[in-house]
């Protein structure tokens, strides 16, 4: 039998990036260590949140300082480079349906704040998939319209995207299947 090779992440330290964390500054908004190695987006001027389902991927905690400044938790973003995640479905179904090698992703189902991950953060297939090929039904002027919506909205994965390198060793990219994902 030939030898398998995957991707996985390599072991050398990513550049982290310092940033206010939360919903805002105030003890009910502070995070903490428990938060670690979850999903973010930018939610104001330096300042990043936990994302939720269905959010493009803007980074990941590396971080947290257990002090805050000026009411504001402190911690460390990594935005680039592969990490390891695990599948849960579809953006539109989360739970359901499977990822395969060069999908897009977003956020999946989400552990609370200040829980901590039980094993690594839960992508879903994103809806949209930056390059799919344009169909007669995408030329609709109210496709055109949703998209443009979409992008507006910051809903555009293309700009912060994240997608499936490998299904690791035992990797099926059926939901719970462990997955490195890199930023392209």
């Amino acid at each position: 039998m030939a030898k398998q090779h995957y991707f996985l992440p390599s072991g050398s330290t990513p550049t982290v990036h310092p940033v206010r964390l939360g919903a805002g500054s105030g003890a009910a908004n502070n995070l903490s260590t428990a938060d670690e190695g979850k999903l973010i987006k930018l939610v104001a001027e330096s300042r990043y949140d936990l994302a939720a389902v269905g959010d493009p991927i803007e980074g990941v905690i590396y971080a947290v300082e257990v002090a805050n400044s000026q009411g504001f938790t402190i911690g460390g973003r990594v935005n680039e480079g592969q990490i390891f995640a695990i599948a849960d479905g579809l953006q539109a179904t989360p739970g359901t349906g499977a990822l395969a090698v060069g999908d897009y992703v977003v956020a999946g189902t989400i552990t609370a704040k200040g829980t901590r991950l039980v094993s690594f953060p839960k992508v879903c297939k994103a809806t949209d998939q930056p390059g799919a090929a344009v169909t007669a039904a995408d030329n609709l002027v109210a496709s055109i319209n949703a998209a443009l919506a979409k992008i507006s909205a910051g809903a555009n994965i293309g700009r912060h995207g994240w997608r499936v390198m490998s299904l690791t060793a035992v990797g099926t990219g059926a939901v719970g299947t462990q997955v490195v994902l890199e930023r392209v």
